[in-house]
């Protein structure tokens, strides 16, 4: 297995965690191969107090408020989630699955852990990607667990006409194992008065992806997720995040981060 070598250019930096690495799966590796060199380099980040010591995204836990929580985020193409062994049906599995082989060789993969029940923002810089998922098509899917698996619904990230940039995921957990990964759509709330041309693409505000960085226009396009826990602990204490993002759904919580780089907040600026 080669990693690339890992390019932390994929990654950008926040105040809640150290930065993330993004990795290429290269042809003929499977994911449990590409986890494993993840797994090694999430080792350095654990905190104090966090009692989860599960790293692998593949791996099985039960967590606590505060714990950290190690779960990816593959991006490919929408089909390549899915397996049709069952006749012409379309099974849809997880990443972590070893009937689902991504190695096409446009897949990336990204891995996070943040604190079990923060408010996080994760940010991916897609534009220095060699071969970004985003012109190709491209969408994502968040998901951890393997005994116990759960998966987001594969998403739409961008294509060669539109790049959508901002998302927002809810972790949902019972008695501290991971249930549910849902994307959150704001309906379009934020495109309106966009001074760099956002539309509305199914619920969600999309840029012309000729108008991002690296593709000659002037709009940074990395990719931001709002991440936020419901549900309950393996203590049965409830995690709230997801309903005090909720409640601030009406304000971009971009502006929550103003140390962030610049050219991420700078496109949402007049819409706080």
């Amino acid at each position: 297995f080669e990693p690339g070598p890992a390019d932390t250019r994929g990654i950008s930096t926040n105040t809640l965690f150290p930065p993330i690495t993004l990795l290429r799966l290269t042809p003929g590796t499977s994911m449990a191969a590409t986890v494993a060199v993840v797994l090694v380099l999430l080792l350095p980040l654990a905190a104090a107090g966090d009692t989860n010591g599960v790293y692998d995204p593949c791996g099985d836990t039960r967590v606590q408020r505060s714990d950290g929580f190690s779960f990816g985020i593959a991006f490919s193409s929408r089909d390549s989630f899915s397996s049709f062994s069952n006749g012409n049906q379309a099974v849809q599995l997880s990443p972590c699955d070893r009937r689902l082989f991504l190695s096409s060789g446009n897949e990336k993969l990204a891995v996070f852990r943040p604190k079990v029940d923060e408010i996080s923002l994760l940010t991916i810089n897609t534009s220095t990607l060699a071969t970004p998922a985003v012109t190709t098509g491209g969408y994502m899917v968040a998901f951890a667990g393997r005994k116990y698996a759960a998966r987001s619904l594969p998403i739409f990230v961008g294509d060669s006409i539109y790049t959508v940039t901002s998302f927002t995921l809810v972790l949902e957990f019972q008695k501290g194992r991971l249930q549910n990964l849902y994307w959150k759509s704001d309906a379009c709330s934020k495109c309106s008065g966009n001074s760099n041309g956002a539309v509305c693409l199914n619920q969600y505000c999309a840029f012309r992806t000729s108008n991002c960085k690296g593709q000659g226009g002037q709009v940074d396009c990395s990719l931001g997720i709002q991440l936020a826990f419901s549900g309950t602990d393996k203590n049965y204490a409830a995690l709230n995040s997801w309903y005090e993002v909720s409640k601030l759904r009406q304000y971009s919580l971009y502006g929550l981060y103003s140390n962030l780089k610049n050219s991420l907040t700078s496109q949402y600026s007049k819409l706080i």
